[in-house]
């Protein structure tokens, strides 16, 4: 149960910082997750990892469909040189997802400090 409170939390928490904050605000709301919600290191990280990879995903795919993923085919030639949108959105969420993840594991391994 904590598992998924912590999924939640961390979904909700990162889309409220990232409304005031660059996209690094989502290491800040996924560090202060474990602080309160006592999990082993392994499953804080995991929860960080679910929630911005379901959160930056869903919202990436979104926002691109909304404009025909117009942008996308552009920015997906550029980076990853080849024209596949939802490989730019994977990506994206991935990177989100790795952020977010280590920032869990770092909070988690804090609260072991004291």
């Amino acid at each position: 149960m904590k598992f998924v409170v912590s999924i939640l939390l961390t979904v909700l928490l990162s889309f409220a910082v990232c409304l005031y904050l660059p996209w690094w605000g989502i290491a800040v709301a996924s560090f202060i997750v474990p602080l309160f919600i006592i999990q082993k290191s392994y499953l804080a990280f995991l929860s960080g990892f679910i929630a911005l990879f379901l959160l930056w995903g869903t919202l990436a795919l979104w926002i691109s469909t909304e404009n025909n993923h117009l942008l996308a085919h552009k920015i997906s030639m550029l980076v990853i040189k080849s024209d596949s949108p939802l490989l730019l959105i994977g990506l994206s969420a991935l990177i989100g997802a790795v952020v977010a993840g280590l920032s869990a594991l770092s909070g988690s391994l804090f609260r072991r400090l004291y």
